[in-house]
């Protein structure tokens, strides 16, 4: 029981630090939003969402998955920001970058585990093995270029003006194609996630 609310709590933070990056970054870039609405903070409570925060990392640890989550998505609106073009594929791409940051320090912790007395390593290891692999499937996974995921409003600052069906395309039918790719295709994400994983650890999961 200890484990199972340990590891919802890595969850938890792990997809706040990831909104908060949305969120700031668009702060940065002009957009005050987030932080009118209260949002630019690592407070876990004003960032919960009970399905994505709860519900489903529970139900993802008991069926024997990967577990997975979600915090309320930060607002912000992309009209205020200096960049038009290249803004809101950078606010998109905080988050899974944030969430890579704290994979590598953590993955950094590993490697230097063998310098810490045993019983510590131990414990140090278990830890940061969690909050790497967790960290590495958030980052992922929201890479994925199919809306409302973040690698779908990168993929649209990158898209040239005469590819721009393909966005109304992703736009209108997105829900039901990342639908599909969950359940049909998402082990196709397994040999990228071990890649990355192998390469902050040095161990494989």
């Amino acid at each position: 029981m200890i484990g199972f609310i340990f590891q919802i709590a890595i969850l938890i933070m792990s997809v706040v630090v990831h909104e908060v990056s949305h969120g700031f970054v668009a702060y940065i870039l002009g957009d005050q939003t987030a932080k009118y609405a209260g949002r630019l903070t690592l407070n876990p409570l004003n960032h919960l969402d009970p399905v994505g925060s709860l519900l489903v990392p529970a139900a993802t640890i008991l069926f024997g998955g990967f577990m997975f989550g979600w915090a309320k998505p930060v607002p912000y609106n992309p009209y205020n920001l200096r960049d038009q073009k290249w803004g809101p594929g950078l606010v998109a791409a905080a988050g899974p970058l944030s969430n890579i940051f704290i994979a590598f320090i953590f993955g950094s912790v590993i490697r230097l585990s063998g310098f810490f007395p045993a019983e510590i390593s131990i414990a140090l290891t278990e830890v940061a093995v969690l909050v790497v692999l967790i960290n590495i499937i958030l980052a992922v996974f929201n890479l994925v270029p199919i809306p409302p995921l973040d690698g779908s409003k990168v993929l649209f600052s990158l898209l040239p003006y005469h590819l721009r069906y393909i966005e109304e395309f992703l736009e209108r039918y997105g829900l039901f194609l990342l639908l599909i790719f969950i359940f049909f295709f998402f082990n196709l994400l397994l040999p990228i996630i071990g890649i990355l994983f192998r390469l902050f650890t040095g161990t494989s999961f």
